[in-house]
């Protein structure tokens, strides 16, 4: 029997929500997903319980019965796609509403998935757009500057960025890596181009000082590179900072996977062949890589000479000799 806050009225699509998500809860903890797609329907769930809940009058029926339900997830999902959200992120979202109502009201739900573009080059900033994208971040201050180089430097995932440790970023007057912590526990170690280097360092002197101030945030955030008010950056803390330095860029849009396609891309332009493309992202699949070697136009734009491919491409090179993997 599921507790009911008090407040809530019997029957209410609040009350019902509740012991959806509690059952829903129930179900993730005995089932076998993986612990980050657990984290994300868990997310999702309630993103869609908080939608509900403020429009209650429209989708009062939205737990009881099949007609209702499919009614108030439609209309979420034309919410998430008038908002900017991938395909690939609402079909996530319906995934897990479709378990919300599978485990609670019982309801198998016969949603629309969002269609997801036939595959091709990934959707790369151009370089204007990427120049506007940095100097958004360089206007936000020094950890937002840091983060947003990282993620265009070195082609991190979001979960990656968000993973990161002080110990995982030596930097040197003349060098520096990152260490990303990546899918099914893979490491990957990638150079640093001179800008993400340069705002790190600034960024890790400014974290230095504001935890020395502040001894129970540092004791929160631990060994963790990103700061914010209350300790540590979630992935989604990394995503609100992303879509932030978007919108002050005029892309009000931008999403981490589309900095980590704009790293690839430009490495393509550069030269870089699959297999050090693949090396660079953690792609465990050299198909997922072979999208970046479509629709090959690159701009007009003077092309090779930029920081990032200047720099890692001989790195990566030197770094495959040096394990015997070229």
């Amino acid at each position: 029997m599921v507790a009911i806050r008090p407040g809530l009225e019997p029957g209410s699509v609040a009350v019902a929500a509740e012991v959806a998500l509690a059952a829903f809860a129930t179900h993730l903890d005995r089932c076998a997903l993986a612990a980050n797609t657990v984290t994300a329907y868990r997310r999702q769930a309630f993103a869609y319980r908080d939608w509900l809940l403020a429009r209650t009058a429209e989708h009062a029926d939205a737990f009881v019965d099949l007609v209702g339900a499919e009614a108030a997830v439609t209309a979420w999902r034309r919410h998430l796609l008038a908002g900017g959200a991938s395909p690939a992120t609402v079909n996530q979202a319906l995934a897990a509403v479709t378990l919300l109502y599978e485990h609670g009201p019982a309801l198998r739900l016969a949603v629309k998935r969002a269609r997801v573009p036939k595959p091709g080059a990934p959707d790369a900033l151009s370089r204007a757009q990427e120049n506007a994208v940095r100097r958004a971040a360089d206007r936000r201050g020094p950890r937002d500057a840091a983060l947003i180089a990282v993620l265009l430097g070195a082609g991190a995932r979001a979960e990656e960025c968000r993973r990161l440790c002080v110990g995982d970023v030596p930097i040197t007057a003349r060098s520096g890596t990152v260490r990303l912590h990546g899918k099914g526990d893979e490491v990957r170690t990638v150079p640093l181009p001179v800008p993400a280097r340069e705002r790190l360092t600034a960024w890790l002197l400014v974290r230095a000082e504001l935890l020395a101030a502040r001894p129970e945030l540092a004791d929160t955030v631990g060994d963790g590179v990103w700061v914010g008010q209350r300790g540590q950056l979630s992935v989604d803390g990394v995503t609100d900072v992303v879509r932030a330095v978007g919108k002050d860029a005029g892309l009000p849009t931008l999403r981490p996977h589309r900095l980590r396609h704009t790293y690839a891309t430009r490495l393509r332009e550069a030269g870089a062949d699959h297999a050090q493309i693949q090396a660079l992202l953690g792609h465990a699949s050299i198909e997922t890589t072979a999208r970046y070697f479509r629709n090959l136009f690159p701009d007009d734009e003077d092309l090779g000479h930029g920081a990032i491919e200047s720099m890692i491409i001989p790195a990566l090179a030197e770094q495959q000799r040096n394990t015997g993997t070229e």
